[in-house]
């Protein structure tokens, strides 16, 4: 990121406020929006970045799921993006 340790640590524990730059640089790095750096959480983050709720809702109700139920449904979305993929390298 080109920050050293110390400014991190003014950043963490004495309020020192980076510059915008900086901030991207943080975000790209830990990849995560600067909005989620400065606002957000793990649910807010997906809230953003996922544009259909359905989808969204869906994915809430498979985290509650058992874990061989969560495998299964990973590896059914593995399967359907790899099919997209080699459809991709057909053409």
């Amino acid at each position: 990121m080109g920050i050293s340790h110390p400014q991190i640590v003014r950043y963490e524990t004495m309020g020192v406020q980076p510059s915008a730059d900086v901030l991207g640089r943080i975000a790209g790095t830990l990849d995560v929006s600067v909005d989620f750096l400065v606002n957000g959480n793990s649910t807010e983050k997906a809230q953003n970045t996922l544009k259909d709720t359905e989808l969204l809702k869906q994915f809430k109700a498979v985290e509650k799921m058992d874990e061989n139920d969560q495998k299964t449904i990973k590896s059914l979305i593995d399967a359907f993006i790899t099919k997209g993929k080699l459809k991709q390298l057909a053409l």
